[in-house]
């Protein structure tokens, strides 16, 4: 079982959860809408959605969106919201590479997908291409796909830190701290994260494994799976990405 089925539930759903600002969501959503090209009524595929802070606001546009997480208490949050704003959303607990297409697409496909919030890098090579391949699947032809992901070779390899910690303030004022020690195998291409959270007296740890790819292994993985890389941002103001920048978006089209 990989590690990603254990580790979403607890202090690190909180941690993330009270991490994420109001500002950043705000960019994110207008760099989906600059680069997806949806209109009212278009369907999306939110993977990877947590507790839904893109698509909440999506569907407020008018945008049919369709979330997928492994967390079932982000889900279930999500679906709570969803229904009270009375909004066109569907939201889906489960593993994305093991869930059933149709249900996914309910046998129609996306107008676009996009997968933020750094967990574009969970998978091994193989793994990664019929995560790829299955994007590519659930989109109608010309649909773009976005990905975020702050493990690329060229962002973390230079600047690469063994050990890190910082503090979080929780949604009621007091700090989450929060705490990284980082292994990096280089025959697996693989950083694994021994991670530690402390709130409210209570401790969790939990370990967490990237993969690292190269920008120029992404753009064949993506080929090979049935997209094409149209561009590569380094900022989420849309500027070009270049070696050292701390993240990138990899925006994609089905070809």
């Amino acid at each position: 079982m990989a590690w990603y089925h254990n580790f979403f539930h607890g202090l690190p759903q909180t941690a993330w959860k009270a991490a994420q600002t109001a500002e950043q969501t705000q960019l994110d959503l207008e760099l989906l809408v600059e680069t997806l090209e949806f209109g009212p009524g278009d369907r999306i595929l939110d993977i990877f959605c947590g507790y839904g802070r893109h698509a909440l606001s999506l569907a407020r546009m008018g945008a049919h969106v369709t979330g997928v997480d492994i967390s079932e208490e982000y889900i279930a949050e999500l679906q709570a919201a969803a229904k009270a704003d009375k909004l066109v959303l569907n939201a889906l607990a489960g593993d994305f590479l093991t869930l059933n297409p149709d249900e996914i697409g309910a046998g129609r496909p996306f107008a676009a997908a996009y997968c933020l919030g750094n967990s574009f890098s969970f998978f091994p090579r193989a793994e990664m291409l019929t995560f790829l391949a299955r994007i590519a699947d659930l989109l109608v032809p010309g649909g773009r796909f976005l990905a975020h992901t702050e493990m690329i070779a060229e962002s973390v390899l230079p600047d690469y830190q063994a050990r890190n910690w910082q503090p979080i303030e929780g949604a009621d004022g007091d700090p989450i701290l929060f705490m990284v020690e980082n292994e990096y195998d280089p025959l697996e291409s693989r950083i694994d994260s021994h991670l530690t959270y402390v709130y409210q007296g209570k401790t969790q740890t939990r370990l967490a494994q990237h993969y690292v790819y190269t920008l120029a292994e992404l753009t064949y993985l993506f080929a090979e799976a049935g997209m094409s890389v149209v561009a590569c941002y380094g900022t989420i103001e849309g500027d070009t990405f270049s070696l050292g920048d701390e993240a990138v978006w990899v925006l994609a089209e089905r070809t």
